[in-house]
């Protein structure tokens, strides 16, 4: 089983420094992998109590009947994962207010790819760190997938994202919230946010939202941010090529228009 390593922020502590409104009902945040996870998780952390967040494990299914009581309406908690959408997850998340965080699939095959390639991702990767795969062809491994290690770029996006779509379930895209973030004294970034975090329940935001914002979204409290990554001898290109862009359509058609992409 592949693990991610990972430091300890200091969010925490930091959080003690602006006064939290409590939750009244479950949040939980769900994401593609490689899509801005630790970015989401780390804005939200700053609006809401500690001992309101649940950091006992990213979610997932495999791992969802252990973690069932994230989802208690008897003790409101944000939580965090990667879960695939199933009979259970709608069942036990039935009460629980949930967004889903995707990323442009053309910029995910590179990410993905990056990860893999880091010395954060412990797993089976001998063989794609062997110097004998090229660059090219591993972006296309992570469209088609590794036999044994990663699923297909279709098969994760359809059960993490898309299988979501159309229920109670909050689209989010990473490009916009990066947009955001990157201009937040507007009047837009101001919108955004409302109704971003506006799934807290809270009443509106907090004065001091642009100070909390930075703050969770500072790159030096995520260490599986791009720049944060360490160990990687490829070098990956700033876009996808364009023959990878057209199998990522093949792969996975319709995808990023679904997704609102083009």
């Amino acid at each position: 089983m592949p693990r991610i390593i990972a430091k300890p922020d200091t969010l925490d502590e930091l959080n003690a420094n602006f006064n939290q409104q409590r939750l009244e009902h479950n949040v939980f945040l769900n994401s593609v992998p490689k899509s801005g996870t630790h970015l989401i998780r780390n804005i939200f952390r700053m609006f809401v109590p500690l001992e309101q967040q649940y950091n006992k494990a990213f979610v997932q299914l495999p791992v969802l009947e252990q973690h069932q009581k994230a989802f208690d309406p008897r003790k409101p908690e944000v939580s965090w994962g990667h879960l695939v959408f199933s009979d259970v997850s709608a069942m036990v998340l039935h009460e629980t207010r949930k967004l889903v965080l995707v990323r442009d699939p053309y910029d995910w095959v590179i990410a993905r790819a990056r990860f893999f390639m880091s010395d954060n991702f412990v797993g089976h990767t001998d063989v794609i760190r062997s110097g004998r795969i090229t660059v090219t062809e591993l972006l296309n491994l992570m469209v088609f997938g590794i036999y044994g290690l990663a699923p297909t770029l279709q098969e994760i996006y359809n059960l993490n994202a898309v299988a979501w779509l159309g229920t109670d379930c909050k689209l989010v895209r990473l490009e916009d919230l990066t947009h955001h973030i990157k201009h937040l004294d507007t009047i837009e970034a101001e919108v955004y946010f409302a109704d971003l975090l506006g799934i807290l329940g809270h009443s509106s935001l907090p004065a001091d939202w642009r100070e909390r914002v930075r703050i969770g979204a500072d790159p030096a409290q995520s260490s599986t941010y791009r720049d944060n990554l360490t160990g990687i001898t490829m070098k990956f290109p700033k876009q996808l090529p364009e023959m990878q862009k057209r199998i990522v359509d093949y792969a996975a058609p319709g995808l990023r228009q679904l997704l609102g992409y083009t």
